[in-house]
């Protein structure tokens, strides 16, 4: 099993905004207990969304300025981005079969 992406400012442009595939962004922090009971469910979805989209992660300790300028106000949140917009927003944990319906969906 892979490691998800990490992105930040200076790549967040380049892999989320300018993908061609949608992009799950999971907006988390290493002392967030539901942010690691999330980690499961989005590693399976990377899996199962190869090639029809992906899945990246940003630390809001370390990027406090993307999750204010997304105004993400609680962890995880999960935005997907498609075309360079976020399109919806998911707030708190998934399944992986609700993660990939979800995307597939919008």
């Amino acid at each position: 099993m892979s490691t998800l992406m990490e992105v930040g400012a200076a790549n967040f442009a380049a892999e989320v905004l300018q993908s061609q595939v949608p992009v799950i962004v999971d907006f988390w922090a290493p002392w967030c207990g539901p942010c690691r009971a999330l980690a499961p469910a989005l590693m399976a979805a990377e899996q199962e969304l190869r090639g029809k989209a992906k899945v990246v992660k940003v630390n809001v300790d370390e990027q406090p300025g993307l999750a204010v300028q997304l105004g993400v106000q609680a962890v995880p949140t999960l935005i997907v981005f498609k075309h360079g917009k976020a399109i919806s927003r998911i707030v708190g944990v998934q399944s992986k079969d609700a993660l990939v319906k979800h995307v597939l969906s919008v």
